[in-house]
C-alpha cells in the first residue's frame, strides 16, 4: 500500500507485533527494555520505534490521548502489516479491591467513547483477544505482583467523566465545576457494572481489532484511584510502570513463541 496519510508509514516499516502506549516518552522506555530500538517515525503524537523480542521485529508506538488518535494509529499500523497489539498504559482504579500500583489486564471495555460509534453499532462488544489476555495473565502470575483481570471503562472526556470525592459526594473536575446533571452518576454506574478501572484507549483498540480481525489486549497500571481523593498509598510510579512494561513484554514474548510453534506445526503438517 502507498504511504499512510498521517504516520507516513509504508509496508515493511514495522513488525507484526506492536506495543502501544499513550505517552510518546514511554516509547523509548519500552524499546530500551527490549535492548534498544531504531526510530521509524516521529510526528504529531506518534513516536514509533522498532526493536527485537524473541528474535522477531516488534514495534513500539505511542497513540496520544484518547480514541481519535488511537483509531488513526491502529488503522494505519494494520494497513502496513501489524496484527497483534498490546497496550501498556495507565489508568484510574475503580474496583473496591483495586489499589494504586496494581495492574489491570482488560478482558473487555465499556465503550464510553465518542470514536467507535463511527465504526460500529453501540451494541458491538469491545473485547480483548483471549490469547492476549491469557498471555498477560500468565506473565502477571510469573511476575508475582498484585493484578486483576476484568472490565475497563473507556472514555473520551477525562475531566467530564472523572470525579473528585468530597464530603461523600461526587464533584466535577471540569472547568468551573461544570457538570451535566444526567452524567453525574456515570462513575458509580460503571463501577456497578463491574468496571475495575477507567482509561481512554482500550475501547477503541478492542473495537477496531475486533472489526479488522486483529488481536489486541491491554495491561494498565493503576496510577490513581477514582473518584479522586487523598489516600495513604504512595507508589514509586517510575518503578511501577517499569514493572508493568515487563509484564507486557513477558506476555508478548509468550504470544510470539506460541505463534512460532503453531507455524512450525503447520509447516510440518504440510498446511
Amino acid at each position: 500500500m502507498t504511504e499512510q496519510l498521517i504516520t507516513r508509514l509504508k509496508d515493511g516499516d514495522v513488525g507484526e507485533y506492536v506495543f502501544l502506549c499513550g505517552e510518546p516518552e514511554r516509547v523509548p522506555r519500552i524499546a530500551d527494555r527490549l535492548g534498544g530500538g531504531v526510530e521509524i517515525a516521529r510526528l504529531r503524537e506518534y513516536h514509533i520505534r522498532n526493536a527485537k523480542l524473541e528474535g522477531v521485529t516488534v514495534t513500539v508506538a505511542s497513540t496520544g490521548v484518547g480514541g481519535p488518535s488511537t483509531a488513526v494509529l491502529v488503522e494505519e499500523l494494520a494497513n502496513v502489516g501489524c496484527r497483534t497489539f498490546l497496550r501498556v498504559g495507565t489508568s484510574g482504579g475503580m474496583g473496591n479491591d483495586v489499589r494504586k500500583g496494581d495492574f489491570v489486564i482488560s478482558t473487555g471495555a465499556i465503550r464510553g467513547d465518542g470514536t467507535t460509534p463511527s465504526s460500529a453499532w453501540p451494541t458491538y462488544p469491545a473485547i480483548a483477544h483471549y490469547e492476549v489476555v491469557a498471555a498477560l495473565v500468565e506473565g502477571a502470575r510469573e511476575h508475582g505482583g498484585r493484578w486483576h483481570a476484568g472490565i475497563t471503562w473507556s472514555v473520551d472526556a477525562f475531566y467530564a467523566e472523572n470525579k473528585v470525592l468530597g464530603d461523600g459526594e461526587l464533584r466535577s473536575m471540569s472547568h468551573g465545576g461544570y457538570l451535566l446533571p444526567s452524567r453525574k452518576e456515570n462513575l458509580r454506574d460503571a463501577a456497578a457494572m463491574g468496571a475495575l478501572h477507567i482509561e481512554m484507549e482500550n475501547g477503541t483498540l478492542f473495537t477496531l481489532a475486533g472489526l479488522f480481525g486483529l488481536r489486541a489486549g491491554s495491561i494498565c497500571t493503576v496510577s490513581d484511584v477514582v473518584p479522586w481523593h487523598p489516600t495513604d498509598e504512595i507508589i514509586n510510579f517510575e518503578e511501577n510502570i517499569a514493572e508493568c512494561i515487563d509484564v507486557g513484554i513477558a506476555g508478548m514474548a509468550k504470544l510470539i513463541r506460541a505463534d512460532g510453534a503453531r507455524r512450525a506445526g503447520n509447516r510440518a503438517a504440510g498446511r
